[in-house]
C-alpha cells in the first residue's frame, strides 16, 4: 500500500485564511465550519411524496451577519429594491449580506474593469493595472489587482451611516446613501466602465487621492489622471466642474445626475488619445443603465448555445441609447455580430475588449456530456475481469459515506451513481441494483421531513428564500456557502436513479424535491420568487461564486469549479431523464458558459490571462481581484491542483478540450510537488487521461491498485475511466451532435462517436460532420473507430432530437433542386435588440413555436451569418402577430456594408416569400415601420441558396503562424478549410482546429 497520509475529512472550504498563505489582500471573514446536528421535530410541507420543513430544526443555524440580517435579510435594502428572495453569492453580495468587520458599507466590489468601495461620503473607485504577487512559481502563491482607492464620487457634505442596496439586475447593483439631507445612488456593474449617479442635497464632489492632473476641463466634461489611471466625469449640459486642491465640484446645473468613467488607457497614452476616447463616449455619458438581462437558447439541431447580454438604458439627456461595454475573454472569444474596439482594459481575468450599444451576443459550441464513459475496452478479456473484481468489491458499500451532512452525503451519492452507471454498462446487475438502492434509500430519507425527525432534513427559510439541508457543513447554513457544490451531487444521483425508476422521479413522488434543490442553488425560473434567479451563478462573469456573502478583501471566490460543473451537468442529466427541456437547457447553458470560463480563468488554456510574472498556469481559487495557487484546506500540491478536477464524471469532459493544457498542468504539479503526487493520485490520473490517456493508464497499472482513493472515488470508476479513454483517445471538440448526451473522441486521427439513449425506443443521433449513430433503447453505443453497445437504462424521458442542421453528405444530387438549399437554419443570428427571452437564434432554429422579438421601436434588424459566401435564391419570413409593415432584405459580404436585395412597403404579416439574387455571407431583415405598437417578431427567417450555384469559398493558402489574417479569409489546414471569423495575427498554437474562436470550419 502507498504511504499517503489519511485524507483530511474537512477537505472543503471556508477557513479563516488560505492554507500556507497570509496575503494582506485576502481578508477571509468566516465563522465556524463544523457540521451541525440538532434535536427536535420539524413540521413538514409536502411536495409530491416528499417533504421539507418550514420550522427551523432545534439547534440549527440560520444565515448570520451584522445586525438583524439573520431574520431580516432585507435590512440592508431600500423600499425600492426588487421584491422576492434577495440575491446571495454574487460579486456585490457583501453590500447586502453584511458580515464580519464591515457592517455599514461593504468589502471592495470587483466589477471589472473597475473596482468599487462604498464609503460614508460616496463611492470609491480603483482601476489597478499592475498585479500584486505573493509566493513563488513553484510554491503556493497568489496574484491580485487589489483595491487601491483613487477617487471618491459623492455629494458635498455627505456623511451617510450606511450604504444600502436600492436595485439589482442580472449583473448590476445600485448602492444608495443618505444622511437625512443628501442622497446618492450609483449604478455599477460587470463590464461597465461608466458609473451612473443620481444626487440630491448638494453639489457633486470628486475627491482624488493625491494631486490629480486635469488634462481636460471644458463645459460639462472633466478629464483627469491619478497614479496612472485616467477618469472622465460628465455633468449635465449647462454645468461645469471647478477644481480646488484634490477635489472637483459641480452644481450639476440643478439636474441631479452625473457620470464617471474610467478609460482603457495606459501610462503611454497621449492626451490626444484620451480626448478622442472621451469624445467618442460623449454620446453614452448620460444614457444611464437601468437594467441588464441575459437570454439564452440551446439550438439542439446545430449543437450551439447562443447568449444575448442586454442593457436597458434611459437617456437623462437627449434620445440616445446604448452604453460602453467591456467583455471578458470568455465572451469576446465567442462574440458574434459585433467588432471590438482597439483599446482593451487590464483585469484580473485578462484583457477586456470594448463594444458599444444595447447588447452583444455570443455563440458557443455545446459538444455534449455523457452519463459515463462507454465500456469500449473493459467489457471483455482481462480488463473485464479487473473491472468486475473492482465492482464486486463495492457490492456491500457502494456509497462509502464519510459523513452525514449535505456535502459528504452528496459525495457518497456521487460515488454510488458512478458505480451504478458502470455496472449497468457491463451488465453486472447485482452491483448496479445495490448502488441504486443505496441512492434511493438515502435521498428519500433526506426528502422526507417527518414529525420528530432530527437529521437528514431540508428546511426552507422564507425570509432568505433558501433551502438549507441539516446537518449543514462548510457554512452552507450560516454563510449560504456552496449550495451548488452540495446539491449537485444529489441531483446527479437522482438523475441516475430516474433512468431506472422513473416513477420515483415523477412529480407525484420525489421529483418536486429534486426541483427545489435545483431552484435553490440556481433557480432557472425568473417568475419563481421563492428563490433568487441563478443564486450561485454570476451571469456575466460566466461562473459560480462559492461564498454567500462574499465579504472578503479580495471579493468573492470560487474554489472547486469542477463541483460547480457537476451541478450544471446534473441539470442536463436530470432534465433529459425526466423530459424537462427547460431544466436541461438551463444546464446546457450553464455548463457551456462555465466550461469556457473555467478553461480561461482556472486553467488559462491560452496563456493570455494570468500575469506573466506569476509563474503558474493554473489557479485553484478565482477571486474577484485575482487568483490563487492555494486552497482553503490544504497546502499540498496534489490537493491544490486536484480540487478543480473532482468529481470525475461524463460532465467533466470539458477539462479535456485542450489536451496540451492538461499535460502542462500535470507537469507543473509534478514539478512543484518534487515528483509524482501521492495524494488523490486517482484524480490526477483521471485528469491526465484527458490529455495523455496512455500515460495515465501506465501510471494506474504500475500502482497495482495500491493507493488510497479520493473520498468520493472508487477504484472501479478510476480504472474504468482511464482504461476506456486510453482506447477512445482525446476529446474532439470540433464536432457537435443533435443530442445532448453525445460526445466524440479522436485517436490517431480516427473518430469514435458516442451517444447514450436513456429512453425506451431507438434513437438516431446525427453529428455535425454527417455521421449518424443509431442507438438502441436503454443503450450507450459507439461507432467509428470503436464499435460497442451496452447498458439497460431505458426509463428516461423521451426528448426527441430535432433534424440535424448538418445532414450527411450525399454522393448524388437531390431528386429536385427547384427550391434550393436552406442555408440559414442553425446558423449564428444576431439582432438590434431582444425583447424578454425571445432570442435572435429562435428565428433560425427550425421550430415554428419559438420566435425572435425586438424592442418596441423603429428601426430594428435581424441578421444571420451563413458561414461563407453563398449564392441566394429567396428568403421566407413567418411573422408572429407583431409584424413588419415596411422592411427590406439586405445582404452583405462582411456584415458591415449592406445592399438592399428586396423591399416590402405594405406588409400584412403572415408569411412572406421574397426573391433574392446575387451572393452574400450575411442576410438581414431590416425593419423600418412596425405593423403593430409592439416590436418585430419572427417565428422563422429562412434564407435559401440558388440551386446548384452555391459558391464555395476559395481554397485558400495553407495556414501559417505569424501571419496577419483578415476577417473572411479562407485557409487550409491538414486538408480541411477554415474561414477567419476575427481579424488577427496568428501565433503557434492557434492552428485553426485549436482556435475555433478565430476560425470557422467549412
Amino acid at each position: 500500500m502507498d504511504s499517503s497520509p489519511t485524507p483530511v475529512r474537512g477537505h472543503r472550504r471556508r477557513r479563516t485564511r488560505l492554507v500556507g498563505l497570509a496575503a494582506a489582500t485576502v481578508v477571509a471573514i468566516s465563522s465556524g465550519v463544523l457540521a451541525v446536528s440538532f434535536s427536535g421535530s420539524a413540521s413538514a410541507a409536502t411536495i409530491g411524496a416528499g417533504s421539507y420543513t418550514e420550522t427551523l430544526p432545534a439547534g440549527a443555524k440560520l444565515p448570520s451577519g451584522c445586525g438583524s440580517v439573520s431574520t431580516n435579510p432585507r435590512e440592508n435594502v431600500t423600499a425600492n429594491a426588487p421584491k422576492g428572495a434577495v440575491p446571495t453569492n454574487d460579486w456585490w453580495s457583501s453590500l447586502l449580506f453584511k458580515k464580519g468587520d464591515e457592517c455599514n458599507f461593504s468589502q471592495p466590489l470587483f466589477g471589472h474593469p473597475a473596482a468599487y468601495k462604498p464609503v460614508a461620503s460616496g463611492l470609491g473607485f480603483s482601476y489597478e493595472q499592475t498585479p500584486a504577487i505573493s509566493g513563488s512559481p513553484t510554491g503556493l502563491g497568489e496574484y491580485h489587482f487589489p483595491y487601491a482607492q483613487k477617487v471618491v464620487a459623492g455629494v458635498a457634505g455627505l456623511n451617510a451611516p450606511k450604504a444600502l442596496v436600492d436595485n439589482w439586475t442580472d449583473w448590476t447593483v445600485t448602492p444608495s446613501w443618505t444622511d437625512g439631507t443628501r442622497t446618492l445612488k450609483a449604478t455599477i456593474g460587470h463590464g461597465l466602465p461608466l458609473t451612473y449617479f443620481q444626487a440630491t442635497g448638494g453639489d457633486a464632489l470628486l475627491t482624488v487621492t493625491g494631486p490629480p492632473t486635469a488634462w481636460s476641463n471644458s463645459g460639462n466634461r472633466l478629464g483627469f489622471s491619478i497614479a496612472g489611471q485616467d477618469y472622465v466625469a460628465w455633468a449635465p449640459a449647462g454645468a461645469t466642474w471647478s477644481a480646488s486642491g484634490n477635489t472637483f465640484r459641480s452644481n450639476l446645473a440643478g439636474k441631479g445626475y452625473f457620470t464617471v468613467g474610467v478609460l482603457p488607457t495606459t501610462s503611454g497614452s497621449s492626451t490626444a488619445d484620451k480626448l478622442a476616447l472621451a469624445d467618442a463616449w460623449n454620446q453614452y455619458a448620460h444614457n444611464h443603465v437601468t437594467g441588464t438581462r441575459v437570454s439564452y437558447s440551446y439550438n439542439q439541431a446545430s449543437g450551439t448555445v447562443n447568449t444575448t447580454y442586454g442593457f436597458t438604458t434611459t437617456a437623462r439627456e437627449g434620445t440616445g441609447t446604448g452604453t460602453v461595454i467591456a467583455l471578458y475573454p470568455h465572451q469576446w472569444r465567442y462574440l458574434t455580430g459585433s467588432t471590438p474596439a482597439a483599446q482593451t482594459y487590464v483585469s484580473p481575468r485578462g484583457r477586456m475588449k470594448i463594444v458599444t450599444g444595447t447588447q452583444f451576443q455570443t455563440t458557443m459550441k455545446y459538444t455534449g456530456v455523457l452519463p459515463e464513459i462507454p465500456a469500449v475496452a473493459d467489457s471483455s478479456g482481462a480488463d473485464l475481469t479487473t473491472i468486475t473484481n473492482y465492482l464486486n468489491a463495492e457490492l456491500n458499500n457502494p456509497a462509502d459515506f464519510r459523513g452525514d451532512d449535505t456535502y459528504w452525503t452528496g459525495k457518497g451519492l456521487g460515488r454510488a451513481a458512478r458505480i451504478a452507471e458502470i455496472a449497468d454498462q457491463l451488465g453486472i446487475v447485482a452491483v448496479r441494483d445495490k448502488a441504486l438502492s443505496v441512492i434511493k434509500t438515502r435521498i428519500t430519507d433526506w426528502f422526507t421531513a417527518s414529525a420528530g425527525k432530527t437529521s437528514r432534513v431540508f428546511y426552507y427559510d422564507k425570509n432568505w428564500g433558501t433551502l438549507i439541508g441539516y446537518p449543514a457543513s462548510y457554512a452552507s447554513d450560516e454563510d449560504l456557502n456552496d449550495h451548488h457544490f452540495h446539491y449537485g451531487y444529489y441531483v446527479a444521483a437522482a438523475a441516475t436513479l430516474a433512468k431506472f425508476d422513473p416513477a420515483w422521479a415523477s412529480g407525484t413522488q420525489y421529483g418536486g424535491m429534486v426541483d427545489l434543490l435545483i431552484r435553490d442553488a440556481n433557480n432557472y425560473d425568473r417568475n419563481d420568487t421563492r428563490f433568487p434567479y441563478l443564486r450561485d451563478f454570476d451571469i456575466y462573469a460566466g461562473h459560480d461564486w462559492a461564498s454567500g456573502h462574499g465579504a472578503f478583501g479580495a471579493g468573492n471566490n470560487q474554489e472547486s469549479s469542477s463541483e460547480g460543473q457537476n451541478f450544471s451537468n446534473a441539470l442536463i442529466q436530470w432534465g433529459q431523464a425526466t423530459g424537462n427541456t427547460t431544466v436541461r437547457d438551463a444546464g446546457i447553458w450553464l455548463h457551456t458558459t462555465q466550461a469556457a470560463a473555467i478553461n480561461e480563468y482556472w486553467f488559462d488554456v491560452t496563456g493570455e490571462n494570468f500575469p506573466s510574472q506569476w509563474g503558474h498556469n493554473y489557479a485553484a481559487i478565482v477571486w474577484g481581484s485575482g487568483g490563487a495557487y492555494a486552497t482553503w484546506f490544504s497546502g499540498e500540491h496534489a490537493l491544490v491542483v486536484g480540487i478543480n478536477m473532482l468529481p470525475m464524471t461524463g460532465g467533466q469532459l470539458y477539462l479535456g478540450d485542450h489536451p496540451q493544457s492538461v499535460r502542462d498542468t500535470y507537469a507543473e504539479l509534478v514539478r512543484n510537488n518534487g515528483g509524482e503526487p501521492q495524494q488523490w493520485r486517482d484524480m490526477h490520473w483521471q485528469y491526465l487521461a484527458l490529455g495523455d490517456p496512455d500515460a495515465a493508464l501506465a501510471k494506474f497499472r504500475a500502482s497495482g491498485g495500491s493507493y488510497t482513493s479520493e473520498e468520493g472515488e472508487s477504484k472501479a470508476h478510476t480504472f474504468h475511466w482511464i482504461r476506456n479513454l486510453a482506447a477512445l483517445g482525446t476529446i474532439d471538440k470540433t464536432v457537435t451532435a443533435n443530442h445532448p448526451l453525445a460526445k466524440v473522441f479522436t485517436k490517431n486521427g480516427v473518430r469514435t462517436y458516442v451517444a447514450s439513449n436513456i429512453t425506451n425506443s431507438t434513437l438516431n443521433v446525427t453529428f455535425s460532420d454527417g455521421r449518424v449513430l443509431s442507438v438502441a433503447a436503454g443503450k450507450t453505443a459507439t461507432a467509428g473507430g470503436l464499435t460497442w453497445s451496452g447498458g439497460n437504462a431505458n426509463g428516461g424521458g423521451v426528448v426527441t432530437p430535432p433534424p440535424s442542421s448538418s445532414p450527411p453528405p450525399s454522393s448524388s444530387p437531390p431528386p429536385s433542386c427547384t427550391a434550393g438549399a436552406l442555408l440559414s437554419q442553425g446558423r449564428p443570428a444576431t439582432a438590434s435588440s431582444v425583447e424578454a427571452d425571445y432570442a435572435a437564434s429562435y428565428a433560425v432554429d427550425g421550430n415554428t413555436t419559438t420566435r425572435w422579438s425586438s424592442a418596441f421601436a423603429d428601426p430594428q434588424w435581424l441578421q444571420v451569418d451563413l458561414g461563407s459566401t453563398q449564392s441566394l435564391s429567396r428568403a421566407e419570413l413567418t411573422w408572429e402577430a407583431a409584424f413588419g409593415r415596411a422592411y427590406t432584405i439586405q445582404t452583405s459580404a462582411n456584415g458591415t456594408t449592406w445592399t438592399t436585395a428586396a423591399t416590402v412597403t405594405d406588409g400584412d404579416g403572415g408569411s412572406d416569400t421574397l426573391t433574392l439574387s446575387g451572393s452574400a455571407r450575411y442576410v438581414r431583415m431590416n425593419g423600418t415601420t412596425r405593423g403593430t405598437p409592439y416590436g418585430y417578431s419572427l417565428f422563422e427567417f429562412k434564407v435559401f441558396g440558388a440551386c446548384g450555384t452555391t459558391t464555395a469559398p476559395p481554397a485558400g493558402a495553407a495556414w501559417a503562424p505569424n501571419t496577419a489574417y483578415a476577417n473572411g479569409v479562407v485557409v487550409t489546414y491538414n486538408g480541411a478549410r477554415f474561414q477567419c471569423r476575427q481579424a488577427h495575427t496568428s501565433l503557434p498554437g492557434w492552428e485553426p482546429p485549436n482556435a475555433l474562436s478565430l476560425w470557422l470550419p467549412l
